[in-house]
């Protein structure tokens, strides 16, 4: 039972930002609530990035007041800098030049509020009852109160001069002494699926949506992607008593990145959560009950219809599954339009350089999502925050911070068992078993004697 006060403290994660909150403690990690943060065993590790207990530190949130400047244009006539994303990249970037002593304005531009949540926490949410309220740490205000940043809330970038150093936005043109490009990336939906009929959670505000929609109670819900988010939210919701089908076009979840042994053994323990695994299947077409009404038909009827299946998708093999709701969870691709209006370098996002984060264009740096490195994407959570203090050194210029990029721990978010994957795992290498009993699952690659990566699967007790 947890200890009734009202002075619990929070710790935050110096990797991935991931806030340990006292009063609620990490019941998934079987840390009850009213643990006090001494209490937690130093074996404790991050849920979210696997790091160790002395990689948090206290965390003290200011309460402050709301102040409509907040929304207001920089009027101090100096450029400064401007941020184009409010995600954790945006605030991570905000937050890094005010902690390196940085006095230049700060303007933040967002399509969205800007309020500041930890968005992996979005797939696990529905099975733990959580509700908007409770995931938003702060809000878009609050946050640009504290740091002295304006925030431009619901503003859609429109166009990029490098040349001006100006960026044109749906409330105006804001120049800039520095640009930051943090916006993340957007779901991939598969050709097949109708945008309008499928939810992606990249966003609280879509995550929301889905939350409402699932609130009257138990329904059959289509995910598809079995990917790290796919997986997590089949199981979360399974949890929540929806009866969930997990479609995916290999044979196991995870793939490439777990061997077969791996995700076979992954791909068991979500069945015994009660997930329907749908391996090597695709999606052919979907069928909308709801836009079928022509005036042929009963409206009643159609009605009785809707609240039962609404949708019927039809599977490459020939089969077919009826959902309430359907969930795409097939990837991430970075935006493209902005960096080619701009003239700037992209492959598979943002063209950057690997120790300064500078784009291809003087004076504007990118990081988070949207930023790719050699070519490959960099969508992990926890080297944002060192992204953001190798920029910050930049334009405070006080001592330069390299960017040293290593590919961090993954650790997958499902109760039925945890999975953690360390290394950079290559494609062409063989894995080799350590440990395979009824309970744990242990392999290695090693190149010229020395480990690479290493998986670990362990059932939940």
């Amino acid at each position: 039972m947890s200890e009734q006060t009202d002075d619990w403290k929070l710790y935050i994660c110096r990797a991935c930002g991931l806030i340990y909150d006292e009063k609620e403690g990490d019941p998934d990690s079987g840390i009850a609530p009213g643990t006090r943060f001494e209490d937690i065993p130093d074996d404790w590790e991050c849920p979210l990035c696997g790091v160790g207990k002395g990689d948090f530190e206290l965390f003290n949130r200011p309460v402050v007041a709301v102040n409509e400047a907040t929304f207001s244009h920089n009027t101090s006539g100096e450029p400064g800098v401007v941020i184009i994303g409010a995600g954790m990249a945006g605030w991570a970037m905000a937050e890094a030049l005010r902690q390196q002593g940085s006095q230049l304005p700060i303007t933040i531009i967002t399509a969205c509020a800007g309020d500041v949540y930890h968005k992996p926490e979005l797939s696990i949410a529905i099975g733990r009852n959580k509700n908007q309220q409770q995931l938003v740490k702060e809000s878009g205000a609050e946050a640009a109160a504290r740091l002295s940043v304006t925030l431009i809330p619901h503003t859609y970038v429109v166009s990029l001069s490098t040349q001006l150093k100006s960026v044109r936005t749906t409330r105006g043109t804001f120049p800039f002494q520095y640009l930051v490009i943090a916006l993340g990336a957007n779901n991939q939906v598969p050709a097949d699926i109708p945008a309008e009929s499928s939810w992606r959670i990249n966003h609280i505000d879509s995550w929301s949506g889905l939350a409402q929609s699932l609130a009257p109670g138990p329904q059959k819900i289509a995910v598809v992607g079995a990917g790290m988010v796919g997986c997590e939210l089949a199981e979360n919701l399974a949890f929540a008593g929806h009866h969930v089908s997990l479609i995916y076009r290999d044979a196991t979840p995870l793939f490439p990145l777990l061997p077969s042994i791996a995700g076979e053994r992954l791909q068991s323990y979500l069945s015994q959560q009660g997930v329907d695994c749908k391996a090597g299947e695709s999606v052919l077409s979907v069928t909308d009950k709801g836009a079928m009404n022509n005036g042929t038909t009963n409206k009643g009827e159609i009605e009785s219809e809707i609240e039962g299946e609404r949708y019927q998708l039809e599977l490459a093999s020939g089969n077919s599954i009826h959902a309430h709701v359907i969930v795409t969870a097939t990837g991430l691709k970075a935006d493209q339009r902005l960096a080619t209006i701009a003239g700037i370098h992209y492959d598979n996002g943002v063209v950057v350089d690997p120790k300064t984060l500078l784009t291809s264009a003087d004076d504007i740096f990118a990081l988070g999502d949207c930023i790719s490195l050699f070519g490959r994407p960099c969508r992990f959570i926890s080297p944002i925050v060192k992204q953001a203090k190798t920029i910050a050194s930049q334009i405070v210029g006080d001592s330069f911070v390299p960017y040293l990029h290593q590919t961090p721990n993954i650790r997958l978010k499902v109760q039925s068992c945890t999975l953690t994957l360390q290394g950079s795992p290559q494609a062409d290498c063989q894995w080799q078993t350590t440990v395979d009993d009824e309970n744990t699952l242990a392999m290695e690659q090693s190149v010229g004697g020395e480990i690479i990566a290493q998986i670990s699967l362990q059932k939940a007790s």
